[in-house]
């Protein structure tokens, strides 16, 4: 992109104030600033007054397949799994964009050492868990780590430095998280540096269309991988693309589903899946009403008991049509750093602007079916998300102590 076809797609949108000191700036600064506008979206910008995401709908429940009624057909379940991951249909997807600054470091998340007597860091528990799905299955499985432009390169060479944990290099692939503008209340956005628009990330609902403007669809359509297991970094315990939750999907006639688990209270603060005007979606705990905690099922037990986690699997059939339809729209208040007026580098100490994010929540929404498929909370769900008390590092040292994993 040149200076014209810049300053015409800024003028479009109202935002000339961009190019303020690009005649100060030098010839590589004009350049990164010109392929920035380039790159971003800036017509999400009029939504700056207001939230795309709808009120919710009429809310019902989704029961789950439960503990009992999995283990009934375990076996077969798993051998289903185990077959689509033999024919190289399923992949995995981690999303792993952020940071570690709640846990007081300034690493990728994944790189927090959670060990006691040797290091064990978060990413290696990671791999660990997905080497016993290759082991049973006797096959690799694509694994696709979305990153950000923040720590994108410092993940890949701490892979590489760890030798990528004992798992083949060649099926992990890492991709970098879309941005979008930020701006002030107005729809104006900042200036992170003369020469940088300030941006954040998409929000996780933004997965699907990263990995295919980093061109990864060509290669899962070129390998025939027809489901995709998508799950956060945070939780040290979950199984990826486990064969019986995959098998059960499949069984079940259903293009995507949802690892939950029994809240251990009916204000744990975990999201539920439910059906909304019919089609599966994820109430969230604030979204609760006192009547819904208090509603019970059929067997009289919560009606909305069963908390999702943050891993689910689709098909990448569905994917490719979310993808191409608009997902809601959340607009946030953050505090995001800029230059003013004068040039000077300002920190704000409170919310100044907004950011715009898309969930995976809501690509739930836009499939026909789900399934809610029960895991043992205590087997598969130790989040870490502070660094002491509820789902913190310490926590989920002392589940992982429990399930004989050597910390």
């Amino acid at each position: 992109m040149d200076y014209k076809e810049a300053y015409e797609k800024l003028e479009k949108y109202g935002q000339l104030h961009v190019l303020k000191y690009y005649d100060e700036l030098t010839e590589d600064k004009k350049n990164t600033l010109l392929g920035q506008i380039a790159e971003l979206d800036f017509s999400i910008l009029k939504y700056c007054k207001e939230n795309t995401t709808n009120q919710k709908g009429a809310i019902a429940p989704l029961a789950a397949m439960q503990l009992p009624e999995i283990e009934k057909s375990k076996e077969k379940y798993t051998e289903i799994g185990l077959e689509e991951i033999r024919k190289g249909r399923v992949a995995a997807v981690l999303l792993a964009g952020g940071m570690g600054t709640r846990l007081g470091s300034e690493n990728p998340k994944g790189m927090y050492d959670i060990g006691l007597t040797r290091p064990v860091y978060i990413f290696q528990r990671i791999i660990e868990n997905m080497l016993d799905v290759v082991r049973q299955a006797d096959a690799w499985i694509h694994l696709f780590v979305m990153t950000s432009d923040k720590n994108h390169d410092v993940t890949e060479a701490f892979f590489e430095e760890k030798n990528y944990f004992g798992y083949n290099k060649d099926y992990i692939r890492f991709f970098i998280q879309d941005v979008v503008p930020a701006s002030d209340y107005e729809g104006k956005v900042y200036m992170e540096e003369k020469w940088k628009i300030a941006t954040s990330p998409n929000g996780n609902g933004g997965w699907f269309s990263s990995m295919n403007k980093c061109g990864l669809l060509d290669i899962i359509r070129k390998d025939g991988i027809e489901w995709l297991n998508v799950f956060a970094v945070d939780n040290v315990l979950q199984r990826i693309a486990d064969p019986c939750f995959i098998g059960a999907t499949i069984a079940n006639g259903c293009v995507a589903g949802a690892k939950v688990v029994k809240k251990n209270s009916p204000d744990e603060r975990v999201g539920a899946l439910c059906l909304e005007d019919g089609r599966p979606s994820i109430v969230e705990y604030y979204e609760l009403t006192d009547e819904m905690k208090a509603a019970k099922d059929a067997d009289g037990n919560a009606a909305y008991d069963f908390g999702v986690i943050l891993n689910y699997i689709f098909r990448t059939r569905e994917l490719e049509e979310i993808m191409d339809s608009q997902l809601p729209l959340h607009v946030v208040k953050k505090q995001i750093p800029y230059r003013n007026e004068d040039g000077e580098y300002v920190e704000p100490d409170a919310p100044n602007g907004y950011k715009y994010e898309t969930l995976v929540l809501d690509m739930i929404h836009q499939v026909d079916n789900c399934l809610a498929y029960e895991v043992d909370r205590y087997k598969e769900f130790a989040p870490i998300k502070n660094a002491t008390g509820i789902d913190s590092v310490e926590t989920a040292r002392e589940l992982c102590k429990k399930n004989g994993i050597e910390l």
